[in-house]
């Protein structure tokens, strides 16, 4: 089918380029061995192909939410929110092509913009129905994704800064993320001094270390 070989083409120059740049139409049409009116025939635009490559890698990180929802909720929130920031560090020009750039419209996100925030929101409440969660599920999803497009997108704008390797980066994103989450419903309004917070978050972590290695939370 000639826009699936088109969408090809599209990702091999994706790849050698690592830039958006290089899909032109021209240039894909000469990479698939076809003329450029071909390539009209089923992208309208450049923006339209440029989507659509990206789109087609999209479909990949849907599959692992849908694999990664098993289980315990709150081990599962932090399944997704890996396997998105993988993806993210994984293809850095296709995640800035979805995520990184201004909705056509105003108040209307782009698909995978919209897809993600749908299985976010998801997560949340699921976690919210065994109460580890507490608050309005929007508000929480809404700063879980920022927590971790924040420390993706710094990552891609700034990668000569002294990163830790990827898998390092997401598990501390990712636990400060959910564990900062449960307990940020549950904090008083005036936080005791330095040294007496220090106390309880050791109890707490030293509770969280003597249960059963099966149950202790790692989102």
């Amino acid at each position: 089918m000639l826009r699936e070989e088109l969408l090809r083409a599209a990702d091999d120059l994706l790849a050698e380029s690592g830039t958006e740049d290089a899909l032109t139409i021209r240039a894909v049409a000469a990479r698939a061995g076809v003329s450029t009116p071909a390539v009209y025939m089923h992208f309208a635009d450049k923006e339209a192909l440029v989507e659509a490559v990206c789109m087609r890698v999209w479909g990949e990180l849907q599959r692992i939410f849908s694999q990664s929802r098993e289980g315990d909720p709150f081990l599962a929130l932090g399944g997704c929110a890996r396997a998105y920031m993988r993806f993210a560090l994984d293809h850095p020009v296709q995640y800035r092509v979805l995520m990184m750039r201004p909705s056509a419209a105003q108040a209307v996100p782009p698909a995978a913009a919209a897809e993600a925030f749908g299985y976010m929101v998801d997560a949340v409440e699921a976690c919210m129905r065994t109460g580890v969660f507490e608050g309005d599920a929007t508000e929480i999803a809404l700063g879980l994704w920022s927590a971790l497009h924040g420390s993706v997108a710094l990552v891609l704008a700034q990668p000569s800064l002294p990163w830790p390797e990827h898998e390092a980066l997401i598990d501390r994103a990712v636990r400060v993320a959910g564990f900062g989450t449960v307990l940020y419903s549950r904090l008083p309004g005036e936080l005791p001094p330095s040294e007496d917070l220090a106390a309880h978050a050791d109890a707490f972590g030293a509770a969280l270390t003597t249960r059963p290695e099966r149950d202790q939370p790692s989102p």
